[in-house]
């Protein structure tokens, strides 16, 4: 039998069988000790039966008028007989016996004392000089009978308690894990979004140190974590003032050259630093999408911010490939305006950038609260699909950072959302759709 592979199933099934095996100990020795008891008991009431009928005997036989009679007693009522006894003189001839008794179980006198055949246990006396012999007999099978029931007294009960007792083991083992398990819940449920320590109350002083150690590996790895977040914010915010300066000096350079090389090589350096530009934005975003408080303490419309961020987009982008559904009532969430902006702006920027160059993009907010952008364009295999969520993995040869997607999948899991990403679009042929559920407000 293979062992329990938890704590709590190898605690209850070495102590149960501890129990089990004390048990049928315990048991079994008062077993033999009563039996050894139950034995002198019988002997003793053996000997006083011989010694009480013999002087009985004694006076009825020396009252007869004739000598060497053999007289057997009849039974006042139907009774069980567990003892039977003879009366005999000393050349063996039978003067009297009990109404059961059966003379040919009884051996020759050999003297006083107990004795003992296959089936019966015995005793002799004498009395009148050795003239004038009982003996009285008792069935074996009696007295195993009388064993029988009592190792069923003791046995039986068993049955009931060592049920109840197991059980009484599980419940106590269980209730003293219950600390260890609420340990694993709670170490279970940190990730890379959650590394607070877990609530030590109630531990064993055996565990406790595993669990500090395990605490202190996660305060570790939540400061190195920190330190990442802060660096790649930081920079990308003091990079901000450099290179606005420098995409400055690169279009003053266009306005004030009259070589046409030197104009075109500096609206490549222009290019080159705002798309820079764009890419610390999105580091700074990640970096507010990883580290800050997403969820609010109280639910609000979500539609004018949305709008806000679209009508910005829009400004920005041209042709007028927008497409808004938004629904008539108020969209309640609880989700920070500013990581709903960032998603929303990173979400339609994608679709704008990535998919058909002359193709709609339409955004849609439902009742339930369900945000869904979707662009036209070529599918993209599933292989390719499942890594878009990284960090600085773009599906084509497309410009961008790669970062996108990144931010909104860290804006869903640090807020409890549900985003699901597809292509083609649910329904159609081609194209590429993002559906962002909102968390449910807290009550």
């Amino acid at each position: 039998m293979r062992a329990p592979r938890s704590l709590q199933g190898r605690l209850g099934l070495w102590l149960g069988l501890a129990l089990t095996l004390v048990w049928i100990t315990a048991a079994s020795l008062t077993a033999l000790i009563a039996r050894a008891e139950m034995e002198e008991v019988f002997d003793a009431a053996l000997q006083e039966t011989a010694q009480r009928i013999l002087p009985l005997a004694v006076i009825d036989i020396l009252n007869r008028e004739e000598e060497g009679i053999s007289q057997r007693l009849s039974a006042i009522r139907a009774h069980d007989e567990f003892f039977t006894y003879v009366v005999r003189d000393d050349r063996g001839r039978v003067l009297l016996q009990s109404h059961a008794a059966d003379p040919a179980i009884f051996p020759a006198w050999d003297g006083i004392g107990f004795r003992q055949t296959a089936t019966h246990r015995m005793f002799n006396d004498e009395a009148v000089q050795g003239t004038i012999r009982i003996t009285v007999a008792e069935p074996l099978d009696h007295r195993a009978r009388v064993a029988r029931e009592l190792q069923m007294g003791l046995g039986l009960p068993l049955l009931i308690v060592l049920p109840v007792a197991l059980l009484v083991i599980a419940l106590g083992v269980r209730a003293s894990l219950a600390p260890l398990r609420q340990f694993r819940d709670g170490l279970a449920a940190r990730g890379a979004r959650d590394l607070s320590p877990v609530a030590l109350t109630g531990l064993p002083s055996e565990v406790a140190p595993v669990a500090e150690t395990m605490n202190g590996l996660l305060s570790r790895l939540s400061a190195a974590f920190e330190a990442e977040r802060s660096f790649a914010a930081n920079a990308a915010h003091e990079l901000r003032t450099p290179l606005a300066g420098a995409i400055a000096q690169a279009q003053r350079l266009q306005a004030e050259t009259g070589d046409s090389v030197a104009r075109t090589r500096a609206g490549e350096i222009e290019a080159t630093l705002k798309r820079l530009t764009r890419v610390s934005e999105r580091l700074m975003q990640l970096a507010r999408a990883e580290g800050g408080r997403l969820r609010l303490d109280r639910a609000s419309d979500i539609r004018p911010v949305l709008r806000l961020v679209l009508d910005d987009i829009a400004r920005q982008q041209d042709g007028g490939r927008l497409i808004l559904s938004f629904p008539e009532t108020p969209v309640l969430s609880d989700l920070d305006p500013d990581a709903l902006a960032i998603l929303l702006r990173n979400l339609t920027e994608n679709a704008l950038r990535h998919g058909r160059a002359d193709g709609p993009v339409s955004v849609t907010l439902t009742a339930d609260g369900a945000l869904v952008v979707e662009n036209e364009g070529q599918v993209i295999p599933p292989e390719a699909l499942e890594g878009l969520t990284g960090r600085f993995v773009r599906a084509g040869t497309e410009p961008g950072s790669g970062l996108g997607l990144a931010i909104v999948t860290a804006i869903a899991e640090r807020s409890g959302a549900t985003l699901r990403i597809a292509s083609p679009r649910p329904g159609r042929q081609d194209g590429f759709s993002v559906r962002f559920v909102l968390p449910a407000a807290r009550a």
